[in-house]
């Protein structure tokens, strides 16, 4: 039973992929919540085949037995728009949908539209918060419960949730734990924003920074990068597109590293020394340790089983 004297708030809920899907369980998990409709991208080719296969947050909704719109273009097709309408929900929540929508979208909602980004805004606004945070070597990030506006990831905060990171972290493992702390803020904190118990707050505009969209050409390291800076690279691009450095000719896929303190001893790729589990190799500051890797064509392997069929001795050139 709802805990809602006016009755269960009614969610127009609009994501795509696995992270929104889990919100949107979490949503149908509480009584508090009633989803009236959902917005999902339309189905796209996936796997060897290429089959036209449905969003994570499609399959949810089919489940159980929610009505589903999957527009190309929702700012392009009035008709999906007055569709949503008609759902009258009090409140849009958006998870990492991937279309921007409309101002006439944001003000169709009592409650306007809110937004689970993964970050602590203001840092990190944009595509690609998750990444983009790792790969800068921050130190603590977050979850942020927004209401949206027109410009991109600027609404007033309505609540966030911290979380400190170390420097093994990769994105896919912190991806799985801010899909948590999302969850929590919707069934916490956006049901004290709809009640009057909390009152968002702006975000301090001289503290933004911006997490652009990760390129295909941004996964190829080379050693003349810090370790550090190819350390943190190869954490942060294991939600795609990889990274990976040119061996003998070919692409040879970088999937796990550690960094190696200790001060410049030879030419950038360099191999320094190896162990039964390890390949360390200089960089242009301090050395890195390769511990997994892929070659071309080839399934994912440790370190170990590449130095089988690749042998190397100290002093040779990674190249």
């Amino acid at each position: 039973m709802s805990l809602l004297s006016q009755g269960p708030i009614k969610i127009c809920f609009l994501g795509t992929p696995d992270f929104a899907a889990a919100h949107l369980k979490s949503i149908l998990n509480n009584s508090n919540f009633k989803i009236v409709g959902v917005v999902t991208q339309p189905d796209r080719p996936a796997g060897r085949k290429m089959q036209l296969t449905p969003s994570a947050v499609k399959i949810v909704a089919l489940e159980n037995n929610l009505p589903v719109l999957t527009p190309e273009n929702l700012r392009k097709e009035p008709d999906t728009f007055e569709k949503i309408k008609s759902w009258n929900a009090d409140v849009a929540v958006v998870v990492a949908f991937g279309q921007i929508v409309s101002q006439e979208f944001l003000d169709s909602f009592k409650f306007g539209a809110v937004n689970v980004h993964g970050s602590l805004l203001p840092r990190w606004r944009g595509a690609a918060p998750i990444q983009r945070s790792i790969e800068a070597g921050d130190t603590e990030t977050g979850v942020s419960l927004q209401r949206m506006v027109k410009k991109l990831d600027a609404g007033p905060i309505i609540g966030e949730r911290t979380i400190m990171l170390n420097n093994e972290i990769t994105a896919t493992e912190l991806y799985d734990k801010l899909a948590v702390y999302g969850c929590e803020l919707l069934n916490e904190d956006l049901i004290k924003y709809v009640t009057g118990e909390i009152q968002p707050f702006e975000q301090d505009e001289a503290k933004v920074t911006l997490a652009t969209k990760i390129e295909k050409e941004e996964s190829l390291l080379s050693w003349q990068m810090p370790a550090e800076k190819m350390h943190n690279k190869v954490r942060a691009f294991t939600m795609g597109p990889g990274t990976y450095v040119m061996y003998q000719g070919k692409r040879l896929k970088i999937h796990k590293t550690k960094v190696i303190e200790g001060t410049p001893k030879k030419t950038p790729a360099t191999v320094l020394f190896m162990t039964h589990d390890q390949l360390v190799i200089q960089c242009f500051e301090s050395q890195i340790s390769l511990l997994e890797v892929q070659p071309e064509s080839k399934a994912k392997i440790s370190i170990a089983d590449f130095l089988k069929s690749h042998p190397l001795k100290e002093g040779d050139l990674f190249v």
